[in-house]
């Protein structure tokens, strides 16, 4: 909703493309974006996101698929990052928190999280926050001690 109620502005020809970027990067990411660091993200899911940020981009750009131009291209007109890369961070943002709270200190149960029914399903089992941000942490080379010291 936010994109579309955006887009009259980052459609317009007349707006340069680092402004059309930072108006996407402080009003429309954040929205799609939201509650996402305590999500068990999968593949799909980022896919999808990748996806739709991409259409965004392209069609603030006045671009289309059949035009052929790379994502990485679009990304550096517009001047944005990928959503994989924000996701990563958010998530390990929301870490360092986590570690970082009091022991006593009040949980915040995430809405996404209470919805997940006590179903048995077949396949593979779900997903954990906690595996994904293992994987985040493998990836980059981390250890969870790090945490500890905020500006790291």
């Amino acid at each position: 909703m936010r994109w579309r109620l955006a887009s009259g502005v980052l459609c317009d020809k007349s707006v340069p493309p680092g402004l059309k970027g930072k108006f996407y990067r402080v009003v429309v990411r954040p929205a799609m974006l939201y509650e996402t660091e305590c999500w068990p993200v999968k593949m799909s899911h980022v896919q999808k996101m990748k996806v739709a940020e991409m259409r965004m981009l392209k069609w603030m750009c006045g671009h289309t698929r059949k035009d052929r131009i790379r994502n990485e291209v679009i990304r550096d007109k517009v001047g944005v990052s990928s959503v994989e890369d924000k996701l990563q961070e958010l998530r390990l943002r929301w870490f360092g928190h986590v570690k970082r709270r009091d022991i006593d200190a009040p949980v915040r149960r995430c809405k996404r999280l209470s919805i997940v029914g006590l179903r048995k399903g077949r396949g593979r089992p779900k997903k954990y926050w906690a595996e994904v941000v293992r994987q985040d942490i493998s990836l980059l080379q981390l250890t969870e001690d790090m945490t500890h010291d905020r500006k790291t």
